[in-house]
């Protein structure tokens, strides 16, 4: 593909202040699925890349980590990027130890570079399933990546629609790592969240060592924003499939923002409503904390306190 890649709208071109939430993050909240994008002057973006995002880098990141009331994020290397993990490494050197990152790896990578990747605070790789996004997902090269970074102690993070999950379930529960699952698995919200889709999703997770990103509301929803009658409510057909993810496994439940929330079409989201999307669908003090704070930090920072 071209560099000159049609550039997509993002979040610097359409929301450059997210509002104030109305909800309070608690102390030591992660947000577990964000990224960075060049500055494309200083880490090009990689020629074969489906779309071209804006530049969103490490300065506006921590940024908007900070009007949140977020305390740290984990940065995932996304395919516009390609194999080139530079930017993202970058970011999380520069967090001061307040990030941890997600890279993209071939199976013929060195043990010196996992070696470095994993001391500059990477703990993890994705796999992106999404015919829109990657030309092939082929699974004998994914499962070479899988054993090379199983000694380490890394996860794989899986990108794939739910309608997919039957072709790719075997697979799946092939790998000899534990499993991050995105954005709900994408389920389709128009069908009931007690359907057999969602419901063979969740049979999925019930295997065990597998967690769940409750996040990208905005990815799939049909009703979508804005709020309704003034109250900070959006994305609602998403609510039950994440609130029945939040109440049947509440240990293995993770959130994130997406910032900043690329190749998307329709509408740019508010950052802040994001947050506000939280207590309605982790809906006890304890689960928030759950959710926002021991999860993440029993995954990415494992043995340090959350001072519970």
């Amino acid at each position: 593909m071209s560099t000159r890649a049609p550039k997509s709208p993002g979040w610097l071109d359409w929301c450059p202040n997210p509002s104030r939430p109305a909800f309070t993050l608690p102390p030591g909240t992660v947000d577990t699925h964000c990224h960075v994008f060049g500055p494309q002057e200083e880490f090009p973006f990689a020629p074969e890349r489906k779309y071209t995002p804006c530049d969103g880098g490490k300065d506006q990141l921590f940024a908007v980590r900070d009007r949140l009331g977020v305390s740290r994020n984990v940065v995932v290397q996304a395919t516009c990027h390609g194999a080139d993990n530079s930017a993202m490494v970058d970011a999380v050197l520069a967090s001061g130890g307040r990030a941890r990152g997600i890279a993209t790896v071939r199976p013929d990578i060195a043990d010196a570079e996992l070696r470095r990747l994993h001391e500059a605070g990477v703990r993890g790789v994705r796999f992106n399933f999404l015919k829109r996004l990657v030309n092939t997902a082929p699974q004998d090269e994914l499962a070479a990546v899988a054993r090379r970074i199983a000694p380490l102690g890394w996860h794989v993070v899986l990108y794939f629609e739910s309608a997919d999950l039957p072709e790719l379930e075997g697979f799946f529960g092939s790998l000899p790592t534990p499993l991050v699952v995105d954005h709900l698995g994408r389920p389709d919200v128009t069908a009931p969240c007690g359907g057999p889709e969602f419901s063979r999703f969740l049979r999925f997770v019930e295997r065990g060592d597998v967690w769940v990103k409750v996040s990208c509301p905005e990815r799939l929803s049909v009703t979508g924003p804005p709020a309704l009658d003034g109250e900070r409510h959006a994305y609602t057909d998403v609510v039950p499939f994440a609130r029945r993810v939040v109440e049947e496994f509440p240990d293995d439940v993770l959130w994130g923002t997406d910032w900043p929330h690329p190749n998307l079409t329709g509408h740019m989201p508010d950052d802040g409503l994001l947050v506000d999307y939280v207590p309605r669908v982790a809906v006890t003090t304890d689960q928030q904390r759950k959710l926002l704070v021991e999860n993440p930090t029993r995954l990415y920072w494992p043995g340090e306190s959350t001072g519970c």
